[in-house]
């Protein structure tokens, strides 16, 4: 069996899907259940991109240990620079850095003939070898540049220092024959390709990233690329969780085994969806909610009879649970620790006991309290940052009839410690509060997009809200929970707004230091 490295950009590319915008904590959360997904390399950030991206690199790059961690850096020493500093601290540190390859890339963005672009390769790769011990070079658009010319600037790549070359399919314009016959080709052709692991990274735009993935693979190459629930610019990258179900399911075929644990695919991909924003669709392959749904009779008896019928994987490899009760209203505090703990949680005294209190505060209104319950408390306090001053929802109330516009009523402690309350009205309870709330801000605020879902099945399901909006020209989305679903809309509007106030003050911060 062929090992593979499994190389996670989630936090870089995938971050750049529009709309998203981790903060740092969340960022060090992800890049934890990413360590524990058993990825070999996660890229952290683009350092040199700004200076809280710098600082969250740094934070992951010293806080993983069994993963490798990397940044990205464009071809130019101040990017390898920024890079450097963010990454030094890390266990195994390495250096992403690319440059584009293709005809329309060298004429119309980099304004450089072929010649230029091998000879920045070069001197950059040289002189990041400096620092990183391993250094990753990519050719951006490599999938549409001329083949001799990419053969002819990756030996040059390799004998400067690098030692994974990265052949990016970069707009999603490949078809799976083509893109491994590239791989195929330069196995062939680059006189020393055995120093180097060949890297692929697919994007999605015709649907075609696994299926080119899987190619690239039966061509040589040595590491894949992509991103948790497939994530990333236009329509994403490649889904990491799809291809290492796959190499597992058909390993008869591929031969191809990887570090992953597929037991944390599920709990990777909530994660990743609930911090992003980014909801998975239910038709989704691996992680959608009916990935293991069978409505179809027929379907139905034959799963009763024999699983293999229809299910060529089970909701058991990805760590799917049933919604079961797993702790009820008389558990103690030992019982909930103990809980947290086997879910990978990692709290501190005071964390947990606030997360024991809103986990006794849901047991009494809510008759099972379920994984994702408890998922979705223990997540939000990890999170929270308690040591600094936010808006907070004291208290929502709604007077509604259909015969007239329905009136809210909310009450917000200020990150100053005012207490201010507004009642306004609106077309429906949820724009009323949203009005109310935009009295209470010191700022210009504009929904964009929201929407509300539960949080696991039956009436008394928590509910989830996401919000998109801009605050003062800033654009941000937030979220949070409640059992109520217009106190969950609420605090996911307070959330936004915090959000960008934290990132403000954070901007202010670095640059002072």
């Amino acid at each position: 069996m062929r090992k593979i490295d499994i190389f996670d950009t989630t936090l870089r590319d995938g971050e750049q899907s529009a709309g998203v915008n981790l903060n740092t904590a969340e960022k060090l959360e992800i890049a934890k259940q990413l360590e524990r997904f058993g990825v070999d390399v996660m890229e952290a950030g683009f350092p040199a991109a700004s200076p809280g991206d710098l600082d969250a690199v740094r934070k992951i790059a010293s806080s993983i240990k069994d993963s490798s961690v990397t940044g990205l850096a464009r071809s130019v020493k101040s990017d390898i620079d920024h890079a450097w500093e963010a990454l030094k601290v890390a266990e195994c540190p390495r250096l992403h850095v690319f440059i584009a390859t293709s005809p329309i890339h060298m004429t119309y963005k980099l304004k450089q003939t072929p010649e230029q672009v091998v000879q920045t390769t070069i001197e950059t790769i040289k002189y990041a070898k400096q620092f990183f011990p391993i250094v990753q070079w990519s050719a951006e658009d490599a999938f549409r540049s001329d083949r001799d010319f990419l053969a002819q600037i990756v030996e040059q790549a390799i004998k400067a220092g690098a030692s994974v070359i990265n052949i990016p399919d970069t707009v999603g314009y490949a078809t799976p024959q083509e893109y491994g016959a590239l791989f195929k080709y330069l196995k062939e052709n680059v006189p020393n390709i055995g120093e180097a692991k060949l890297s692929a990274h697919c994007h999605n735009d015709l649907g075609m990233a696994v299926a080119n993935t899987l190619a690239a693979i039966q061509n040589g190459a040595d590491q894949i690329e992509g991103t948790i629930n497939g994530i990333g610019e236009r329509a994403g990258n490649v889904a990491l969780e799809e291809v290492g179900v796959a190499l597992y399911t058909r390993k008869d075929f591929y031969e191809i085994e990887t570090n992953l644990t597929l037991n944390e695919i599920k709990r990777t991909s909530q994660l990743v969806s609930k911090l992003t924003g980014m909801a998975v669709q239910a038709n989704k392959a691996v992680v959608g909610k009916n990935a293991f749904a069978h409505e179809s009779g027929i379907h139905q008896d034959g799963v009763l009879k024999e699983p293999t019928t229809y299910e060529i994987i089970t909701p058991e490899l990805i760590g799917e649970t049933s919604n079961n009760l797993v702790l009820g209203k008389h558990s103690g505090r030992h019982a909930f620790q103990d809980r947290a703990i086997s879910m990978g949680f990692e709290l501190d005294s005071e964390s947990l006991n606030h997360a024991f209190i809103q986990f006794k505060k849901l047991a009494d209104r809510k008759k099972e309290i379920t994984t994702e319950d408890l998922w979705t408390i223990l997540t939000n306090e990890q999170l929270k940052d308690s040591d600094t001053s936010v808006y907070e929802l004291e208290t929502v109330g709604v007077q509604y009839t259909s015969a007239q516009d329905p009136l809210a009523t909310v009450i917000v402690k200020t990150p100053a410690g005012n207490i201010v309350e507004e009642t306004t009205s609106g077309a429906g309870s949820v724009e009323a509060i949203f009005n109310a709330l935009e009295k209470t801000v010191e700022g210009e605020v504009h929904v964009l997009d929201y929407r509300v879902s539960s949080i696991g099945k039956g009436r008394d399901a928590l509910a989830e809200a996401v919000i998109n909006l801009t605050f003062n020209g800033e654009d941000l989305v937030g979220r949070d929970s409640a059992q109520d679903v217009l106190e969950a809309s609420a605090k996911a509007y307070l959330n936004a707004v915090n959000r960008i106030l934290l990132q403000s003050q954070m901007k202010q911060l670095l640059v002072t230091v």
